[in-house]
Formats: C-alpha cells, structure tokens, sequence
C-alpha cells in the first residue's frame, strides 16, 4: 500500500512504477544509497580540505595561497551547485548526482597534475572542480527530502548528513598515508591525498547511478500528480525571490549562508595556523588531521539529533541555537595559539555543531517554503549563496591571517552572526510583538 504524504493524490490516481508497492520503503531505501554515497566521499573530500590549503601554500609559497586554495574549491561548490541543480530537475537527481561526482573526479586528476608542475592557476582549477564533490554531498540532503513527509523532513535530511560522519572523520587522517603514496607514485607528498579522492569519488559516481532506482525526484513529481519528467525551467532568481518572499524561507536562507560562512572562514585557516606551531610534515598533518576530525564529527555525528529537534521544537529554535553555538565557537579557537590543538579541537568541535544547527535547520525551512516545482532550482540557489559566502570567507581569511592573527580570523567570522540575528528576531519576535 502507498503511504500517502499531504498533497499526494490517491493511488487510483497515480501509474505508480513497476516494483513500487511502498512508498515509505523507497524513501528507506533512498535514505540508504544516499548515506552510503555520502559516507564514501566524505573520504576524498576531507582529505583534500586537509591537503588542499597546504599544498596551494606550497606551490605559491605564501600562507595567504592557502585561502586562495580552500576558497577555490569552495567557489567551484557554489557555482557547480547550480548546473547540477538544473540537471537534477530536469533528469532526476541521479544524473545529476552522477555528473557531479564524475567532474569531482576530474578536479582531483587536474590538482594532481597541478602540483606535478608547481603551477598555481592549474591548481585552482583543479580545486574549483573539486569542489563538485562538496556541492553532491550538499544536494544529497535534499534528495533525501523528495520523498519525505514535512513532518519527518528535518530527519530525513538530517539523517544524509549524519552519514557523512563516517567518511568525514576517517578522511582528514589519510592525509599522512595519502601523503606517503603521493611520494611512492614520484609526486608531491600532498598530492597523493587526490589521487584517493579521485578514486573515490568514481566508485560513488558509480554506485549512485547503479543503486538510486527509481529517482526519488522524478517519483515524488509523479506521486505529486505531475510527470515523472522535467519541471518547467525557473530562473535561480525567480526560485531565489520565491523563498525570500515567505518569512520562514527567508531565515531559512539566511542560516544556511550565514553557518556555512562562518564555518569556512574558520575551518580553512586552522591548519595554516596550526602550521605555525613547528614541526615536521608528517607532524603537523597528523595534529591537523585530528584537530579536523573533531570539527567534522561536530559537523555531522550529532545531525540527527539535530533534526528530531527541528521537526519537534521548530527549526527557528534549532537556527537561533546554531547562531549561538558558532559565537562560542569563534570565541574559543580565536583565542588559541598554534599549538593548543585541545583548545581548538574544542572551538572547532562548537564550530562544526552551530553549522549542523544552522544547515539542517535552514535547509528544512527553504525546502518548506516552496513547492515541488521550484525546490530543485530553489535549492540549488540556496546552495551557490551558501558557497559564494564561504568563499569570500577563504579570500579574505588568508589576508586577515597574516594582518592580525587567526584571533581577527575569528572575530571577523563571529561578526557574520550578526545577520542572521537580525532576521531572526524580525522573523521570529516580529509577529510577537504586532499581536
């Protein structure tokens, strides 16, 4: 029998596909491939958040390089995002989720080629590319969303995002034995991190493709009452203006932008910053390397819990508590020298929870802001704001890190709060106040 969601017509109404008797168990089964797909990539991407800084700082040979390199896969996230977005509404999100991972795989071979030849625009490229395999992980959550009910949208989301932990964690610590195999193959050290990401990325790629049947984007429309084929095409703007039109969406989008910014602007110097402390190569990576997996595992470990919060107190209370966490966050690892990694596996740890609070959350109230029609493009503006915001977070980081320290790093992040208090209050206390 097909579990109904509100809006779904009856199943006398619907040419449900061949093999599709539950709804509810394709949504499992979904949730599966998808945190499977996820779990497996967090690998090749972290290990290149970890290497990718260092090696653009090797190549140029200043610290600032380091944020240009971080910046540049972050900008290839938030620009790919559309495309892929695009592609996804009108072929289902297994192609697009596919395509997304294949162009991952080329940036990993152009960064490795890049830093066979010590040239700092290929680099760029490469790491802009790169930065498809973030921009998957980011659109696998609203996948995971497409055949929820609202009420259990935050969970599901939330559940996709907890999946990454299991990669995520594990990856900043290959980059040590990625760094040995890059040496083995007659690389750079640090370019042997990309050669595992590049090898992981085409296995998920794969898999995706092989294992996503039926598309949970296409089957939605069709239980919807619409075809199973394309929406009609929306401009990112148009999807961008309808969200911002609905108070909830608004906040929405705003946290999103706002927790991913300040996360990057955080994250993508502390390993340059930990640099500082001494070392040999091999040391430092392995400090850095835990420092991160504590970060990552505040980013996705406790994602579930996060969104049972923002499906059963509200996901503006979980946006405001996110705001919170990423204040204390700055304020702990900004006060950090080079060599205290307990004090900035702490900050980051409070880092990586006010993004999760902030995400999950977020993404929730864009999701329920639109109708099916719009929520791919919708989704896939919202992620290119988030990106094109981290990225000037990791332009300006490496700047503010050789004026002042990773301390103005730090206060400069926390001062990108301010925004999201702002809406919140006129979103939230607004409607409060006027009764």
């Amino acid at each position: 029998m097909v579990r109904q969601t509100p809006g779904m017509r009856s199943p006398a109404d619907l040419s449900v596909p061949p093999g599709v008797a539950d709804v509810a168990a394709v949504q499992r089964r979904t949730v599966r491939v998808l945190g499977g797909g996820v779990a497996l990539a967090g690998l090749g991407v972290t290990v290149g958040i970890t290497a990718g800084g260092l090696l653009a700082r090797d190549v140029a040979g200043t610290d600032s390089a380091a944020g240009l390199g971080q910046t540049a896969g972050v900008l290839g996230a938030a620009v790919l995002a559309v495309p892929l977005a695009r592609l996804s509404s009108s072929a289902g999100r297994r192609a697009g989720l596919a395509v997304g991972y294949a162009v991952a795989v080329l940036g990993a071979v152009v960064t490795v080629a890049a830093a066979a030849v010590s040239s700092l625009l290929l680099l760029l490229a490469g790491l802009f590319l790169f930065g498809a395999s973030t921009a998957c992980g980011l659109q696998s959550r609203y996948a995971a969303a497409d055949l929820a009910t609202p009420e259990h949208r935050g969970r599901a989301l939330s559940l996709v995002v907890w999946a990454t932990t299991v990669g995520s964690v594990l990856g900043p610590n290959l980059a040590a034995p990625g760094a040995r195999l890059g040496t083995a193959l007659g690389l750079p050290a640090l370019a042997g991190a990309f050669v595992v990401s590049a090898a992981v990325f085409a296995v998920v790629a794969l898999l995706l493709q092989v294992l996503l049947r039926p598309d949970p984007l296409l089957l939605a429309r069709r239980l919807g009452g619409g075809a199973e084929g394309s929406a009609p095409r929306t401009a990112t703007g148009t999807a961008l203006r309808a969200v911002w039109a609905v108070p909830a969406g608004r906040l929405g989008l705003v946290s999103v932008v706002v927790a991913h910014s300040v996360m990057v602007g955080v994250m993508v110097m502390t390993p340059v910053h930990m640099g500082h402390a001494g070392g040999t190569e091999d040391t430092v990576l392995r400090v850095v390397g835990l420092v991160i997996s504590v970060h990552v595992a505040g980013m996705y470990l406790f994602s579930p819990l996060v969104g049972m919060l923002a499906d059963r107190i509200g996901a503006p209370s979980v946006v405001a508590l996110g705001g919170g966490l990423l204040l204390a966050a700055t304020g702990v690892a900004g006060t950090a020298g080079p060599s205290a990694s307990v004090q900035l596996g702490i900050g980051l740890l409070l880092l990586g929870l006010g993004w999760s609070c902030g995400l999950i959350a977020g993404s929730t109230l864009v999701t329920g802001a639109v109708d099916a029609g719009l929520r791919p493009t919708a989704q896939g503006g919202t992620d290119l704001l988030m990106g094109l915001g981290a990225a000037l977070a990791g332009v300006v980081g490496g700047p503010l890190l050789a004026w002042g320290g990773f301390g103005l790093v730090s206060g400069v992040s926390a001062a990108m709060v301010l925004p999201l208090a702002v809406v919140w209050a006129s979103v939230v206390l607004g409607p409060q106040r006027s009764r």
